[in-house]
């Protein structure tokens, strides 16, 4: 593996998640694998499981780690190129990219997507111009459009709490007062399509998501018709794509509570966190001994570990 930016840098998904599994059972197998190399965590955001999860992943290697965070440190950066670099660009990626390589031998990016112009957003113009200047391989810790290790701790998640071999798995769209993007979504889908789930997604008039990655999947906009017989139900906000964005929503009708979750086949609750209680979901059911929002935090690690992994050793 070069590079993991996305579900479809996976040869066989199945495979992977086996892996990760026998990774979390032994942490410490391969942790001859990262001696002497260095893992680069770059950030252009904010970041708690992301950040320490994957630190852990590469310390449970053997490697080390450096982080930096674009929010308050290091100069701003020119991501466009033949530019005169005359405003408040003091660095191009072309140099930052290359001379980071030259300090480690992974880079691991986080830019989340601006969400005021769709089609630069697609373009993940910051994840993609590391892939294209740096010299070692890039890790994507969520961009604008993805966020495969979410995606594959959500999968080992399921996998360690399904009653059945394909279990109904309800998406579900919930408020939150700041619009938010796509990522997350656009991962656990393709995460269910790879592992042949059930998926079922449900949101209000305009929250559908790109169509593109939806295709072929059935979507509810009434909530608790979709809940009906649910085996996980799997909550995540996220903003307008049609009307790019956009908050269209400000009431609570959406949020998960008891009486939601009752009309599931007695469903796991799943969130990728952070989340905020009481608008998203409610007390009772994030505190319920049905949520496994604390597993799925603790398989970011092996998530993580299992990719670097592959990374280090150029497998599939």
């Amino acid at each position: 593996m070069k590079n993991f930016i996305n579900i479809n840098d996976v040869k066989d998904y199945k495979s992977l998640i086996d892996e990760t599994i026998d990774i979390k059972n032994n942490p410490y197998k391969y942790n001859h694998i990262g001696k002497n190399k260095v893992l680069g965590l770059i950030f252009f955001n904010p970041s708690l499981r992301t950040r320490l999860s994957t630190q852990k992943a590469a310390l449970q290697l053997g490697m080390q780690t450096l982080n930096m965070n674009f929010i308050n440190e290091g100069w701003q950066l020119e991501f466009e190129d033949q530019v005169i670099m005359s405003g408040n660009k003091a660095e191009h990626i072309k140099e930052a990219a290359k001379v980071i390589s030259q300090y480690c031998d992974i880079i691991a990016i986080r830019a989340f997507a601006l969400l005021n112009n769709k089609e630069n957003d697609e373009k993940d113009l910051i994840l993609n111009s590391f892939v294209k200047h740096a010299t070692i391989p890039v890790l994507n810790m969520e961009s604008s459009i993805a966020h495969p290790l979410q995606g594959l701790a959500d999968a080992l998640t399921i996998e360690e709490n399904k009653n059945s071999i394909k279990p109904k798995i309800v998406l579900t769209w919930a408020p939150h007062p700041k619009a938010l993007p796509h990522a997350v979504a656009n991962s656990f889908i393709n995460m269910c399509k790879c592992n042949n789930y059930k998926l079922v997604i449900t949101n209000p008039k305009g929250y559908n998501l790109n169509n593109n990655i939806t295709k072929g999947l059935e979507i509810i906009h009434d909530q608790k018709e979709a809940f009906k017989n649910a085996d996980f139900i799997y909550t995540k906000n996220w903003s307008s794509y049609d009307s790019y964005g956009k908050v269209l929503i400000n009431d609570n009708s959406w949020l998960i509570n008891e009486d939601k979750m009752d009309l599931t086949n007695n469903a796991k609750f799943m969130h990728c966190l952070p989340v905020r209680r009481n608008v998203v979901v409610s007390d009772q059911v994030i505190d319920s001994n049905n949520s496994l929002v604390y597993q799925q935090a603790n398989n970011r690690t092996f998530a993580a570990q299992n990719i670097l992994k592959k990374l280090l050793s150029n497998e599939r």
